[in-house]
């Protein structure tokens, strides 16, 4: 979405409203912020967020209100921070890290403008009704990451081609983005030649398990799906990379591991 849509939605929605609604509302707009993942891990795209704002005109604690929740990747807890959002009445909601965040946002609201960013196709989502006139109270940025697996999958082989067996990374509680996943990159690999492994990890904990596994059978490239939570573990992701097959780890001697990291 550009910038100064997002300003023309944050400015002009609550002219929309019943008159009921605009008389509850406070003098200063207020903007919900939810994200699946903790303040720290989007540390650079909250700077750049507020940044934006200031460009054109809303610095936050002066002319808008920002009320920040935060999931810290527990999933369950979404519909109870959305619910939150909605009884404070937001004049627009942004919901992001997860494909599932903004699902459940258009459940919790049909009135409250609502602005996503998904890596999947948001028509087939659901979210809009086409990216030309999306329609309904959502409208937002899709990556187009899923729909670029195959492709990515193919640069990674480029890359390394020497790689036969590429461990791949999805986070089991996104549903769209892991069907996505496992429907696109299981026929690219096979033409490639390429022996895929999924990982399922919704977890820190669940990761370090997962590396754990290398030990018997190291693969020989990594490949990190489209997701909010994984996004955010990319320092993980690379210190178990380099503890299991870097130069010191018992793999070494035989084992090149290569990070394909889709953001």
């Amino acid at each position: 979405m550009r910038r100064r849509e997002f300003i023309a939605v944050l400015g002009g929605s609550a002219a929309l409203w019943p008159l009921a609604v605009r008389a509850q509302q406070p003098a200063m707009p207020v903007i919900g912020f939810l994200d699946l993942r903790s303040p720290d891990a989007i540390a650079d795209r909250l700077r750049g967020f507020r940044q934006g704002l200031r460009e054109t005109g809303y610095v936050e604690g002066d002319n808008v209100t920002i009320v920040y929740r935060w999931a810290e990747n527990r999933l369950e807890r979404v519909p109870e921070l959305l619910a939150e959002l909605v009884r404070r009445q937001v004049a627009v909601m942004l919901a992001g890290g997860s494909t599932a965040v903004a699902v459940a946002a258009k459940a919790a609201t049909a009135t409250i403008p609502i602005l996503f960013i998904v890596p999947e196709n948001p028509v087939s989502l659901g979210l809009v009704t086409s990216l030309a006139r999306p329609g309904g109270n959502l409208t937002g940025i899709n990556f187009f990451n899923s729909e670029l697996v195959a492709k990515q999958l193919a640069f990674l082989h480029e890359m390394v081609p020497q790689a036969v067996r590429v461990a791949v990374f999805v986070n089991p509680t996104n549903v769209p983005t892991i069907q996505a996943t496992e429907r696109d990159a299981q026929p690219a690999a096979r033409a490639m030649g390429l022996q895929i492994q999924l990982l399922r990890v919704s977890t820190s904990r669940e990761i370090d398990m997962a590396f754990a596994t290398f030990a018997r059978e190291p693969p020989d490239a990594l490949f990190i799906g489209a997701d909010g939570f994984l996004s955010s573990r990319h320092v993980q992701f690379v210190q178990q990379a380099a503890h299991h097959v870097g130069p010191h780890s018992p793999q070494a001697d035989h084992c090149e591991l290569h990070v394909q990291v889709l953001l």
